[in-house]
């Protein structure tokens, strides 16, 4: 009596698990958007273009006649993030049936490219009228189209520009809170590189300008793109 077996076939190594795992792209991530609210707080009239939490106080402030606050600048921003996720849930219904990865490549690229062109704006035109609107709108948008693409992949804890909720979490789920936290270090790690990225920027505004730091975050978010995994 013969025993017939049959082979699992070799579906050869998951194309999710090449690159640079999304926990550590979304950290870098971060530092990013501390680089881009540098630009944009220091630089560009006191408005973020990535804190969107921020931009609506800020916008609160400009309203009721704040000096140093500007109406006009802040709803610019706002109004270009949500046109940025506007366009990253359209992203998402057409390419998010795929892999993670080749998503993930898709939306860094297109920032990298939105704040690469931002970047020479700053170089080319530094003190042309139109150009803060124009750092403002491209910065906004790009990271509006990030942030949904973000949101959608789901990464627990790891949000890139709000850390509200990572904070609480913190210490809520500490040892002196209800110790579960198991997820703090890589909280504290998101904590850090917000900071790390918002020291730098506003290090690199003060001393060399918006184009530099706008460079530095191009470069980054394209080099993600190309490496970036579809695997935490």
């Amino acid at each position: 009596m013969t025993t017939r077996t049959t082979a699992c076939p070799d579906r050869g190594p998951d194309p999710e698990a090449r690159g640079v795992r999304l926990v550590a792209v979304l950290l870098v991530l971060t530092v990013v958007s501390g680089l881009i609210d540098a630009v944009s707080y220091l630089g560009l009239g006191r408005v973020f273009t990535a804190n969107m939490t921020g931009n609506v106080v800020v916008l609160g402030f400009a309203a009721a006649g704040a000096p140093g606050f500007s109406v006009p600048h802040t709803a610019t921003s706002l109004l270009c993030f949500l046109l940025g996720a506007v366009a990253g849930g359209r992203m998402a219904a057409r390419h998010g049936q795929g892999t993670r990865r080749r998503w993930a490549r898709l939306t860094l690229a297109v920032e990298a490219l939105l704040v690469g062109t931002s970047a020479a704006v700053a170089f080319l035109w530094p003190r042309e009228p139109a150009t803060r609107y124009t750092l403002i709108a491209l910065t906004a948008f790009a990271m509006g189209l990030r942030n949904a693409t973000v949101r959608k992949l789901g990464v627990p804890d790891l949000t890139t520009t709000v850390l509200t909720m990572t904070l609480t979490a913190l210490a809520s789920e500490s040892r002196l809170g209800d110790a579960t936290g198991h997820r703090s270090p890589r909280r504290t790690a998101s904590v850090l590189a917000m900071t790390a990225g918002a020291c730098l920027g506003a290090w690199l505004v003060l001393h060399h300008g918006l184009g530099i730091p706008l460079l530095i975050a191009a470069a980054l978010s394209g080099v993600l793109g190309g490496l970036a995994s579809g695997r935490e």
